[in-house]
C-alpha cells in the first residue's frame, strides 16, 4: 500500500511517500480503506518534534482522525463487517501508527458508523475534536438550563463545544476574534456572541450574567487564558479547559471555589483504558449530525493525500476556516 510517512521530526516537507505492506487486523481489530483524514494540532505538533515523547516510531505514519470502509475484520470483532462505513480517531500516537496510507488498522472499540447525513471526508473532520469537547461537557456537569462560555467558539473544539452545549439545553456564549467568526458562531447556535477583542471579561460578564458569572466556562485556547476563564465563572463554577500545559497562578480559583477539569482525549489510545467509551461517543455523535444538531466546520481547502505538506502548513498558519481534511484521492 502507499503510505505517507515522516523519517524525523521538521517542518510540512518532511513528509515522503512509501511502499509499505497492507497491514492485516488483529484479534479486535479492523482494517479500514482510508477515505480521509483531517489535522489536528496534535498532528503537526507531533511532525514537528514538538510533542516527540508521544510520537509513533519511525519511519511514523501520522493522524488519528479518520473516516473510511471497513474492508477485513478480525477475530473477536461484532458489530462492524466488511463494507461498514465508520469513523474514529485511532492512531498517530504512541505505539499506534496513524492513518496517512491506503489501509489502516484500527481497534473497533474506537469506532461508530460515520454519519450518513455528511459526506466521507466531512466525517473525517470529527473524531478528535468531537470527543474532546463532550468529555469537556460531561466533566462539567448537567448544563441544561445554565450559562455556558465557550473561548474559541468556532475553533476545532470550540464550534463543536457551542452545539453539543445548546444541544444540552445550555446558554451559550461563544468568544470570537472577527465579526465574520461572530456570525458564523451565531450560525451554529450561540446565544450570544463576544468579540474579545472589543470587551473585557468584566465587561461581558457584567452584560451578560449580571456580574455573576458564567456556571461553566470552556476554555479552548489556553495559555494566559485561563487566567480570563478563571475571572469569568461565577462562585462554585466549573472551568473546563484543553490546554492546560504551563503554570498558572490558581489564587483566583481557590477565592472563587471553582472546579478545573482538564481533558486529554488522547489517553485511550495512549493507554489502552476506555476505548469503548470513544466508540460509544461517536455513535451519538453521528446520531446527533443525522439530526441535524450539529455539524461539523471544514475548510474549503480540499486537500488530497499528495498534497499532505500543503493541508499541515495550511492549518498551522491559522488561516483554516474550520478543520482542515485530506481526502486519500
Amino acid at each position: 500500500m502507499r503510505a505517507f510517512v515522516i523519517d524525523s521530526f521538521g517542518g510540512p516537507d518532511v513528509f515522503r511517500v512509501a511502499e509499505l505492506p497492507r497491514p492485516e487486523p488483529g484479534r479486535g481489530e479492523v482494517l479500514i480503506r482510508v477515505a480521509a483524514t483531517s489535522v489536528n494540532p496534535v498532528d503537526y505538533k507531533i511532525r514537528a518534534g514538538a510533542v516527540a515523547a508521544i510520537a509513533p516510531p519511525f519511519p511514523a505514519i501520522l493522524h488519528g482522525d479518520v473516516a473510511g470502509t471497513v474492508a477485513a475484520a478480525g477475530e473477536g470483532v461484532s458489530g462492524l463487517a466488511a463494507g461498514d462505513e465508520v469513523y474514529g480517531c485511532v492512531g498517530g500516537v504512541g505505539k499506534v501508527q496513524g492513518v496517512l496510507a491506503d489501509f489502516a488498522v484500527a481497534d473497533a472499540r474506537l469506532l461508530a458508523r460515520r454519519p450518513r447525513a455528511i459526506a466521507m471526508a466531512a466525517a473525517a473532520a470529527l473524531p478528535l475534536v468531537a470527543i474532546t469537547a463532550w468529555e469537556g461537557l460531561d466533566k462539567a456537569g448537567d448544563v441544561d438550563g445554565r450559562r455556558v462560555l465557550v473561548h474559541g467558539g468556532t475553533g476545532g473544539v470550540g464550534h463543536l463545544a457551542v452545539q453539543l452545549a445548546k444541544a444540552r439545553g445550555a446558554e451559550v456564549t461563544a468568544t470570537c476574534g472577527s465579526a465574520e467568526k461572530a456570525r458564523l458562531a451565531g450560525e451554529l447556535g450561540a446565544d450570544h456572541v463576544v468579540d474579545y477583542r472589543e470587551e473585557t471579561v468584566v465587561d461581558y460578564v457584567g452584560r451578560l450574567t449580571g456580574g455573576r458569572g458564567f456556571d461553566v466556562v470552556f476554555d479552548t485556547v489556553g495559555g494566559e487564558n485561563l487566567q480570563r476563564s478563571l475571572a469569568a465563572a461565577r462562585w462554585n463554577g466549573s472551568v473546563v479547559n484543553i490546554q492546560a500545559r504551563g503554570r498558572h497562578d490558581l489564587g483566583l480559583a481557590h477565592l472563587r471555589g471553582l472546579s478545573i477539569h482538564v481533558v486529554f482525549m488522547l489517553i485511550p489510545l495512549l493507554h489502552d483504558v476506555g476505548r469503548e467509551r470513544h466508540g460509544r461517543i461517536l455513535a451519538e455523535v453521528a446520531e446527533l449530525v443525522d439530526a441535524g444538531r450539529l455539524r461539523p466546520l471544514v475548510d474549503p481547502g480540499g486537500f488530497t493525500f499528495d498534497r499532505i505538506g500543503e493541508a499541515h502548513a495550511h492549518a498551522e498558519s491559522g488561516a483554516a476556516t474550520g478543520k482542515v481534511v485530506v481526502r486519500r484521492s
